[in-house]
This record gives structure tokens, C-alpha cells and sequence, in this order.
């Protein structure tokens, strides 16, 4: 990689980093486990840049894949970074209002699948394409996922919601 290349990846790691670990944290409800997945990503990227047309929708791939559960089997780590004094990313999950902290420990009860789907299309705006893409799946599977997940993530929000009313009431 030159320094133009270099440049430009680590321009894409400052504006990328606090998005995938969003993104992944979303994903896998774990701040360390985010951060993980987020680094994965940006290895890859750094493996590939400069063959890969699109370094944001495949990071955001390898961030998805990373978090699926019982993905960790590294005995050992390559840390990518920028050079010289450059700022920490960190996505700070108890910024989060109680809303989306409900919505998260709801989000971990679906499959990965089904939390993948809604947080791509819904949390980071993507159409059912561009999800499709970054999954690996066809345009029907994320519908049918979304459509899933989100029947059942009102259920589970309706339920938690119950419980929070008896408890007051009582």
C-alpha cells in the first residue's frame, strides 16, 4: 500500500469506526465484542483495499459475520490502526436512553439472522437490497426475516411492557 492508499484508509477508519461498532454492538449486545468485530473489518478492508469496489458495505459485512455468536476462534490478533496520535473510537452503550436499551436486550432474544436484518435496514438505513447484499442472501430471505423479527420483536416488547405496567400498578 502507498501513502495515498494509506491516506485513504485511514480517512475511511476515522469516519467508518464509530458506525461499525454501533453496528455491531447492535448486533451482539457486547461492547468488547463489537469492538472486536469492528477491527476484524477494518483488517480485511486493509488486506483488500484497492481491490474491493466498495470498503464501507464490505466492512460492514465482515462486521455482521463477526458477530454471528461463538464466532471468536483467534489465537491471535493483527492490529490495524492509524499511525501516530490518532482519537480512541468508542460507541459508549450507556449513552443509550432506556428505550433503546430495551430494544437491544429484546434484539438479543431474536436470532442473529432475524437482529442482523432489522439493524442493517432500520438502524443504519439500507434498502432490502443493499441488506440482501451485505448478508449474502437473497432480496426474499431479508424480507421474510425483517417481517419475522419484527412480529416477534413486538411481541417481546408487548410482554416486557406488561410486566412493567403490573409492576407499577401493584
Amino acid at each position: 500500500m502507498d501513502s495515498t492508499d494509506t491516506a485513504e484508509f485511514e480517512g475511511f477508519v476515522h469516519a467508518c469506526a464509530p458506525s461499525l461498532i454501533r453496528l455491531s454492538y447492535a448486533l451482539c449486545g457486547d461492547l468488547g465484542r463489537a469492538q472486536d468485530a469492528a477491527q476484524t473489518a477494518f483488517e480485511r478492508v486493509y488486506q483488500r483495499w484497492g481491490k474491493i469496489s466498495d470498503p464501507w458495505a464490505y466492512a460492514r459485512r465482515v462486521a455482521v459475520n463477526s458477530t454471528h455468536d461463538g464466532w471468536r476462534s483467534f489465537t491471535s490478533r493483527v492490529t490495524v490502526g492509524l499511525q501516530g496520535d490518532h482519537p480512541r473510537f468508542s460507541f459508549d452503550p450507556m449513552e443509550a436512553t432506556n428505550d433503546k436499551d430495551e430494544i437491544i436486550r429484546a434484539l438479543r432474544e431474536l436470532s442473529h439472522a432475524q437482529r442482523a436484518v432489522l439493524v442493517l435496514r432500520y438502524w443504519q438505513d439500507l434498502t432490502e437490497a443493499e441488506t440482501a447484499a451485505a448478508l449474502g442472501v437473497s432480496v426474499g430471505t431479508v424480507k421474510t426475516h425483517g417481517h419475522r423479527a419484527m412480529q416477534r420483536l413486538r411481541r417481546i416488547l408487548d410482554v416486557q411492557g406488561d410486566a412493567e405496567r403490573k409492576g407499577v400498578m401493584s
